[in-house]
C-alpha cells in the first residue's frame, strides 16, 4: 500500500492563474472550503505573460465600443466556430470584471480625466484593452492573489496533480505529488476546476513556461472528459528569434499596438500586401492613416499589423519562405520609427512598453527606441481544450469543471488578443460560482484504493526500471523528439502525409516512454517530473494531430497546405475528441448549436 497525505476540501482548483485564482475567490465566497493546488509557486502563473491588456468594452477611449461590438469582434475573430453563448456572456461581463480588478486594488494606467485607459491591438475595432503597460498579467496575478489569501483557502504550492479520481460517473478528487520530496497527496473533493492553461511546451519554440505540459486537458481526458477544436493552435506572430537562447519569449502585441510595424530584410512594410477582404474596409492602406489610427483618430483605420494573429503570423513565414526574412530566420519588428513623428519617442516607448525596452536591452543588448526587433512566429496558445457548457463551465464529467485557456469554446478558431485575460476572470467566476453550487448539493464521496494504488505505481515505475536495469532510455531525449517533431509537422503549415508521419512518430514516443528510466530517488529530481509530463504531452499531441487531419480545410489558427481554403462542410461543425472504451483516441464531429436570432442580427449589424 502506499502513503500518502489526504486533504478535505468542497472545491478543489487545480491550477494558481488567472482562471485558478478567480474560481477560488468565487467559490470560497460561496462558503466552499476550498483547496488550489498549483504546479509552481503561487504567483509564478504563466498569467504574468500576459503583457498587452485585457479586452472590455468600457468604452473609455472611444464611445462607440459596447458588449455587442466586442461579440462580434470575438466571434468574427474566431471564424465563427466561437461557443456562441460562451462569447456573448464574455462581451457582457468583462467590463464588471475590469472593474471589480480595478475596487480590488489593481493600478491600470489612465486617461487624462482618471478613467481606465485602452489601447488598440490586433481584431479589435476600438481601442479595447485596459493595462498596466505592458504587465497587465502581472498586475492581475498580484491583485487576485493578494484578495485570494484573506479568504482562507488551501494553498498546496509545487504539487503536480496526475489522476482524477471518481466515485462513478462523478469526479472525487484528485491524486498528485510534492514535487520537493516526491510525496503523494490525495485529494477529497465535490467538485473541481480545472485551470492549468495550455500545451505549448508539446512543440519546441513557444512563449510558453515549462509548466504548460497540457496537464488539465490530459487528466480530464482520462477521466473521460471531452476535448474539442483542439486543431486550431495560435502561433503568435512575434516571439524572439535571436539569440537562440530566448528564441519563442513573447513580444507583445502592445508594441503593435503602440505603433510598431513589420518590415522584411528589405525595409519594406509587407503587410500592406495581403488584407483579407472581410477585414479591408477596416484596415488602412497606407502608413499615414496606420499612424493617425494609433494616435487615436477615430475616422482612420487600423494598421494592417492589427489584423488577427493567425493571418500576421502566415505573413511572417511567407516573408521567411520566400527569401526576405531578418538573418536570423524572422522579420524586423520596428517601433523605433516613431521618432520621425514624436519629439520624444524613446521616453515615450520606455513608459509604454518598460517591460519589452528592459527584455531586448537584457536579453538581446537591442535598444528597441533606436533599432528594430528581430521576431517570428512562437507557439502560444490552444483554442481548444476541455469541451465544457457555456453558462456553468462544467464539462461532461459531473462535477470536473474547466476555465481559461483549459477549457474550449469562447475563442472558436483564433483568439484576438487581451480576450485571453477578461477569459480569465469571467469564465474563472464562474466555474468558481458552480462548482460551488455543484459542491453544496453533492454528499462525501468514497475515494477508490485502487486507482490510487494504481497510479502510485505507475508513477514510480520509472524508478523500478532503473533499479533493475532494464531500459537506458531517458525522459528528455524523448521530450526534445516529441516538440521536434509537432514543430516540424504539425506546426503553422499542415499537410495531411506529414501528420501521418507524426502519429507514427507519436506512437513510437508512447513506446519510449513506456520504457524510460529514472535514476536517484523521488526528492528534488527533475527527470523524474519530466517523465511523468510525457504522458500528458503525448496525450495532447495525439489530439492536436488527429484533429487538425479530420479537419480538411483552413480556419483561423488551423492552415492545411493541401486544402487552403476555408470548406462550408466543416464550418458548422466542432471536432471532439474522447477516449474509447479500449482507451485509444476517438475522433467525432459535433454540430455547433444555432445562434440566437438576437445575436446574428448584431454580427449582421456589425459586418
Amino acid at each position: 500500500m502506499v502513503e500518502y497525505e489526504t486533504h478535505s476540501h468542497d472545491v478543489l482548483v487545480v491550477g494558481a492563474g488567472g482562471a485558478g485564482l478567480r474560481a477560488a475567490i468565487e467559490a470560497a465566497a460561496s462558503g466552499a472550503r476550498v483547496g488550489l493546488v498549483c504546479k509552481s509557486l503561487l504567483g509564478k502563473a504563466h498569467t504574468v505573460m500576459a503583457e498587452g491588456g485585457i479586452a472590455a468594452a468600457l468604452a473609455n477611449v472611444d464611445e462607440r465600443d459596447n458588449w455587442s461590438v466586442h461579440f462580434a469582434d470575438t466571434m468574427r475573430g474566431g471564424q465563427y466556430m466561437n461557443n456562441w453563448r460562451m462569447a456573448e456572456l464574455h462581451a457582457k461581463e468583462a467590463p464588471d470584471r475590469v472593474r471589480e480588478l480595478e475596487a480590488w486594488g489593481a493600478v491600470f494606467d489612465r486617461t487624462p480625466d482618471g478613467r481606465i485607459l485602452q489601447r488598440n491591438f490586433g481584431g479589435h475595432k476600438y481601442p479595447r484593452l485596459a493595462h498596466v503597460g505592458d504587465r497587465t498579467g502581472l498586475e492581475m496575478i498580484r491583485t487576485l492573489q493578494d484578495y485570494a489569501i484573506h479568504l482562507g483557502i488551501d494553498v498546496h504550492m509545487e504539487c503536480t496533480v496526475i489522476a482524477l479520481l471518481k466515485d462513478g460517473e462523478r469526479v472525487a478528487g484528485a491524486m498528485a505529488y510534492d514535487r520537493e520530496r516526491g510525496r503523494f497527496r490525495v485529494f477529497d473533493a465535490k467538485a473541481v476546476v480545472i485551470a492549468t492553461g495550455g500545451i505549448g511546451r508539446a512543440f519546441h519554440i513557444t512563449s510558453n513556461s515549462w509548466e504548460y505540459s497540457g496537464d488539465g486537458q490530459s487528466l480530464a481526458y482520462r477521466a473521460g472528459a471531452a476535448l474539442q477544436d483542439m486543431e486550431f493552435v495560435q502561433f503568435h506572430p512575434t516571439g524572439m528569434v535571436w539569440p537562440p537562447s530566448v528564441r519563442g519569449i513573447l513580444v507583445t502585441e502592445g508594441v503593435r499596438g503602440e505603433g510598431g510595424i513589420l518590415v522584411n530584410r528589405e525595409g519594406r512594410r509587407f503587410m500592406f500586401d495581403d488584407i483579407p477582404e472581410n477585414y479591408r474596409s477596416q484596415t488602412a492602406d497606407n502608413e499615414e492613416e496606420g499612424w493617425r489610427y494609433v494616435q487615436g483618430d477615430k475616422n482612420a483605420r487600423r494598421p494592417p499589423e492589427l489584423l488577427t494573429r493567425d493571418h500576421v503570423a502566415r505573413c511572417i513565414m511567407r516573408e521567411v519562405r520566400e527569401g526576405r526574412g531578418s538573418p536570423h530566420g524572422g522579420v524586423f519588428l520596428d517601433i523605433s520609427w516613431i521618432k520621425s513623428k514624436m519629439s520624444d519617442s524613446s521616453g515615450h516607448i520606455r513608459k509604454k512598453l518598460p517591460s519589452m525596452y528592459h527584455q531586448f536591452k537584457q536579453l538581446a543588448d537591442i535598444d528597441i527606441t533606436s533599432e528594430p526587433m528581430e521576431v517570428g512566429p512562437t507557439t502560444h496558445y490552444v483554442m481548444g481544450g476541455i469541451r465544457v457548457d457555456g453558462d456553468t463551465q462544467m464539462s461532461t464529467v459531473p462535477g470536473l469543471f474547466a476555465a481559461g485557456e483549459a477549457a474550449a469554446g469562447l475563442h472558436g478558431a483564433n483568439r484576438l488578443g487581451g480576450n485571453s485575460l477578461s477569459d480569465l476572470v469571467v469564465f474563472g467566476k464562474r466555474a468558481g460560482e458552480h462548482a460551488a453550487r455543484f459542491a453544496a448539493e453533492q454528499s462525501s464521496s468514497s475515494l477508490p484504493a485502487d486507482a490510487i494504488d494504481r497510479t502510485a505505481r505507475e508513477a514510480l515505475e520509472p524508478f523500478d526500471r532503473a533499479s533493475k536495469g532494464a531500459s537506458t532510455e531517458g525522459p528528455y531525449q524523448v521530450q526534445h523528439t516529441l516538440q521536434e517533431t509537432m514543430q516540424e509537422l504539425v506546426g503553422i503549415v499542415r499537410r495531411e502525409d506529414e501528420m501521418v508521419r507524426a502519429l507514427d512518430c507519436l506512437a513510437s514516443l508512447r513506446n519510449r516512454t513506456a520504457r524510460i528510466a529514472v535514476t536517484g530517488n523521488r526528492e528534488y529530481n527533475p527527470g523524474w517530473h519530466t517523465a511523468l509530463d510525457l504522458s500528458n504531452l503525448l496525450t495532447v499531441a495525439e489530439a492536436v494531430t488527429r484533429s487538425a487531419i479530420e479537419r480538411r480545410e483552413s480556419r483561423g489558427g488551423h492552415f492545411r497546405a493541401d486544402y487552403p481554403e476555408k470548406d462550408t462542410g466543416y464550418a458548422g461543425f466542432n471536432i471532439l475528441v474522447s477516449r474509447d472504451t479500449d482507451g485509444s483516441m476517438r475522433i467525432s464531429r459535433e454540430p455547433v448549436p444555432a445562434m440566437r436570432d438576437d445575436l446574428r442580427q448584431i454580427i449582421e449589424e456589425n459586418k
